[in-house]
């Protein structure tokens, strides 16, 4: 597995922190990793240019250090769907520059987790969804679940939408995002049941990413596609 995509339920369910846990987490095994986030809204201009905090915190969980702009090419201002962000500046999000980042950062790493911006299809473009990301590059997806009221239907509609796109999904990831959710081992138990993929972990509510690796077991995303 030379890359890996992290796809999430939604906005704001945590998938930078589970993207960082499981950096964290192949680090622990060995080899060299980095994060790369390849399109980020809701930059911030600082005196070294923009800056995206979720980029930032995968620049940091990496073996070692990576130019920002290796991270993160497309850094938007707005804090908005980036199709909306790029036109309010302008531009337009094209895949050719985001692949060649990321062929570069392939070369020097055995492994790249790669994170999407928001749910699976956030449009960067028109015609140009967040899923092509994974459907151009060929890679396996790691779905993760923020676990609150909803997360069931959340995580079977982008479980849907990911094999109707013809992508695999290699695991997902629960993120208990809500500590005061109702009911939460018998919803994980039914994510069990109905996602056509393992669990390959529970991250705990405000456990930082290093630790929150130790909750991970990246068994199946060793195996062979089937």
């Amino acid at each position: 597995m030379s890359a890996v995509f992290v796809a999430g339920t939604d906005t704001g369910i945590g998938k930078t922190h589970a993207a960082c846990a499981l950096i964290h987490a192949l680090r622990a095994q060995g080899g060299r990793v980095c994060g790369m986030k390849p399109v980020a809204s809701g930059c911030l201009e600082t005196p070294e240019g923009r800056r995206n905090e979720d980029a930032l915190a995968l620049q940091a969980a990496g073996s070692e250090p990576q130019p920002y702009a290796a991270i993160n090419p497309v850094a938007l201002r707005e804090p908005l769907s980036p199709h909306l962000a790029a036109r309010l500046e302008g531009v337009t999000i094209t895949m050719p520059p985001l692949r060649a980042a990321f062929d570069r950062l392939r070369i020097t790493h055995d492994t790249v987790v790669v994170e999407g911006v928001g749910g699976w299809m956030v449009p960067l473009a028109p015609g140009l969804l967040a899923s092509a990301i994974p459907q151009q590059w060929g890679l396996p997806v790691v779905l993760v679940v923020g676990l609150r009221l909803g997360c069931l239907n959340h995580a079977l509609l982008s479980a849907r939408a990911i094999a109707a796109d013809g992508c695999r999904l290699a695991g997902w990831i629960g993120n208990r995002i809500d500590p005061a959710m109702a009911a939460l081992e018998d919803n994980l138990e039914t994510l069990r049941a109905m996602l056509p993929a393992p669990c390959l972990g529970v991250l705990p509510h405000g456990l930082e990413p290093a630790r929150a690796a130790g909750r991970l077991d990246l068994t199946a995303l060793r195996r062979p596609a089937a």
